[in-house]
């Protein structure tokens, strides 16, 4: 299993990552948290080359997108960079790239009853105000899970808080801070529940976050 440890903190800049050939043509990735094939649970960037295909197939568990860059399709339309994916547990299609792409995905990651399917064009959506300077997009809420892209304008600082339910950060622009280290773009983080920091930004910082999703108890250490 690849960091599937929830009690632990994970950083990977994954920029520095190598590309993993995946079992497609055309199509590669980096793993950043994988259960095993047989569960379908992973978080991964995924990488498809001009003109790559995939044939149809489900997602017993779900598939969750946000792309990075280029342009992803299937046959329920085209979806550029800033387009956020939710397609629920059972559905299936056929995707592909014209032109090429890069993706954060997150399968077989859905609660019990979410069964929502979401398309949003994040370059249109509005902003509504967070706390201090902050901007927020939400994107999706089911029970204690809440998804959203985050704006820090320049100087921002946030207070200490801590995460129930723990938090999941894939820095998209700039550089990301807190007590424990910087995380350049595309840098991704994963807190443990009840995990706590204070973040702050030099410069203008956009991620993406997600909350209220994680366990909230692992098992011991004698099972």
């Amino acid at each position: 299993m690849l960091n599937m440890n929830f009690a632990e903190r994970v950083v990977l800049d994954t920029a520095k990552m190598a590309w993993q050939a995946s079992p497609m043509a055309g199509v590669e990735r980096k793993p950043l948290a994988r259960e095993g094939a047989e569960s379908g649970h992973a978080t991964s960037i995924v990488r498809y080359a001009a003109g790559a295909r995939f044939s149809t197939h489900e997602h017993p568990g779900g598939e969750e997108i946000f792309v990075l860059d280029g342009v992803f399709s299937d046959e329920s339309g085209d979806y550029p960079a800033g387009s956020y994916i939710r397609n629920p547990p059972g559905s299936s299609h056929a995707p592909f790239s014209e032109q090429g792409c890069t993706l954060f995905v997150k399968l077989g990651q859905f609660a019990e009853g979410d069964t929502a399917t979401v398309r949003i064009d994040t370059r249109a959506a509005p902003w509504v105000p967070g706390r201090g300077g902050l901007e927020v997009m939400p994107l999706h809420t089911f029970e204690g899970e809440h998804t959203a892209l985050v704006k820090w304008p320049k100087g921002e600082r946030f207070a200490d808080h801590g995460h129930f339910g723990g938090e999941e950060i894939l820095v998209l622009s700039g550089t990301f801070m807190d007590e424990y280290g910087e995380y350049p773009t595309h840098c991704w983080l994963r807190s443990p529940h009840m995990s706590r920091h204070h973040p702050f930004v030099k410069d203008e910082t956009l991620i993406f976050v997600k909350t209220g999703h994680l366990p909230v108890s692992w098992p011991s250490s004698a099972d």
